[in-house]
């Protein structure tokens, strides 16, 4: 779990490599502020691409996930150097920004059915801890850029691509395949049509699509909104720090949240944290008024709420799935998330122009009411408290 653990941070860190350093392209390239919006969504939609076409060919299941976990991180590596030895522009910058998504379907994904692997009992706990490294990955370059604010992005940009060549290469050596693994699955072209017909994996599945409405758009704008608060409150804040630290904390959440879920349940964890994250959407005009130690502790806070679910939801989505079918199940139901979250962040983009930030994020409220919505089955009905 240890290397599994080290390897999913590593290869996260391509996620928001470019987010970290948009302030220096943007000097640099000449991009307007909408960049951001388009970048995210370029990262966002290669990641769809890639989980689609990994679900349609069951390529989790027919082959070693490992390989393919060390293939991925190599190649997801080398697209993220192309922004430093090949970008010029937005147009190549998003082209490398959609490959480097489409390779990390082979990283995040596939990472949870490595995990499922080694672990039948206490799979939360387990997924809480992988989904936490993949935050603090996610927030890692934003760690990078703050500590020295001077850092040269081409910089931070390989030292990202060399960390996340690291993490696959020790999942290659040093993880083996689980004793729970279900190995040599054939190409079915029912696939999608079969993990979709529980009632549960329906139930799990929605309530993750409602969570991820919220989430990378959070994420994405959590920097423009430490902007705003210090350009209206003029506190000289460190947008960067203070990024990666309302990301990063969110590994708490999906770790604490593996322990509380084998007492109470997957399900019982994922609907409480979805509530407060909600409750935090419609806080968020109410902390611009608050002092920069409450806004900042906000921030945090949300930062734990807004993923702590993530594992667990992942939980849900392989045990409710059929055992042979859970790597595309887990890949398939991932991509849906993804791709709607390419419509959050660019909805949320055409509101920024049109409305305060502070205001954007009550939109972000319908996503979580949404999918507790649909979580309630699983949370309420007895036989469901220990999932």
């Amino acid at each position: 779990m240890p290397v599994i653990i080290f390897s999913q941070f590593a290869g996260a860190s391509l996620w928001f490599a470019s987010n970290a350093v948009l302030g220096d392209l943007q000097s640099q390239w000449g991009l307007g502020d909408a960049s951001l919006s388009y970048m995210t969504s370029s990262v966002q939609f290669g990641f769809i691409v890639g989980t689609l076409l990994f679900a349609f060919f069951t390529i989790a299941d027919r082959y070693s996930p490992r390989m393919v976990y060390f293939a991925c991180s190599l190649l997801g590596a080398l697209a993220n150097l192309g922004l430093y030895l090949l970008a010029d522009g937005l147009p190549s910058l998003l082209i490398f920004r959609f490959i480097t998504g489409f390779f990390t379907a082979g990283i995040y994904p596939v990472g949870m059915k490595i995990a499922a692997g080694w672990y039948k009992r206490g799979l939360g706990r387990a997924l809480g801890w992988l989904v936490g490294a993949l935050v603090v990955g996610t927030a890692f370059p934003h760690l990078i850029k703050g500590l020295n604010r001077s850092l040269p992005w081409e910089t931070v940009i390989l030292s990202i691509s060399v960390i996340s060549a690291a993490g696959g290469c020790l999942m290659m050596l040093l993880v083996p395949d689980g004793p729970y693994l279900v190995k040599g699955t054939k190409f079915n072209r029912k696939a999608l049509a079969i993990i979709f017909r529980s009632k549960d994996l329906r139930s799990a599945s929605f309530g993750y699509f409602g969570h991820m409405w919220e989430l990378y758009t959070v994420w994405a704008f959590i920097p423009l909104l430490l902007g705003k608060y210090a350009e209206m409150t003029r506190q000289p804040l460190n947008v960067s720090w203070w990024s990666f630290s309302a990301i990063a904390a969110g590994c708490l959440g999906c770790i604490a949240g593996g322990f509380v879920s084998q007492k109470v349940g997957s399900s019982a964890v994922a609907f409480y944290q979805l509530v407060s994250s909600a409750v935090c959407c419609l806080l968020v005009p109410l902390m611009f008024h608050a002092p920069p130690a409450v806004f900042l502790s906000f921030l945090v806070f949300w930062g734990i709420v807004v993923v702590g679910d993530s594992p667990q939801f992942s939980a849900l989505t392989a045990k409710t799935a059929p055992p042979d079918l859970v790597g595309s199940a887990l890949t398939i139901v991932t991509s849906i998330g993804f791709f709607i979250t390419i419509i959050s962040i660019q909805f949320t983009n055409f509101l920024v122009g049109w409305l305060d930030i502070q205001t954007v994020f009550l939109f972000m409220v319908p996503g979580p009411i949404v999918g507790l919505i649909y979580l309630w089955p699983l949370f309420r009905a007895p036989q469901n408290r220990r999932l």
